[in-house]
């Protein structure tokens, strides 16, 4: 894995981390952004060193989610079994696949196999093989649909 690659994972973490807090705690976007560039990424926090994340990557999926909320949680909603409503999810999942389709829809630059791998890799962060295995079907049937 290149520099780059590495960056773009931690801002990837970084990200989901950032809207759990940003539905917790309603902190305004701005400040929310400014904590994290000067406290988080890249820092050492009880012993752990963060790796340096990709800060305009990190600012564009916690941006781009903000203010495209509505249409990501319905491409989600739309592909949950039925029955199911978003706010059903745990909040950590919920920001992993906000995350995950953000990129889908607004970063073609960064291929389908990637995002999809990446958000694995997150949700093993906080889960086991049973919920990676719904965040790589969620993610797989939002790319068929946003990405012709």
């Amino acid at each position: 894995m290149n520099d780059r690659s590495k960056s773009r994972s931690a801002a990837r973490l970084a990200a989901v981390q950032a809207l759990y807090q940003l539905e917790m705690e309603g902190t305004p976007l701005a400040a929310l952004l400014h904590e994290f560039h000067q406290h988080r990424l890249g820092a050492t926090i009880e012993d752990v060193t963060y790796a340096e994340a990709e800060v305009p990557f990190f600012d564009d999926i916690v941006s781009g989610v903000d203010k495209r909320r509505a249409e990501i949680d319905a491409l989600v909603a739309a592909r949950l079994s039925q029955g199911w409503a978003l706010d059903r999810l745990d909040r950590p999942m919920r920001q992993i696949l906000r995350a995950g389709t953000y990129e889908l829809l607004a970063r073609p630059d960064v291929g389908t196999g990637t995002v999809i791998s990446e958000y694995l890799d997150v949700a093993h962060a906080f889960y086991d093989r049973r919920e990676a295995g719904f965040v790589n079907g969620l993610l797989d049937a939002v790319a068929k649909d946003v990405r012709k």
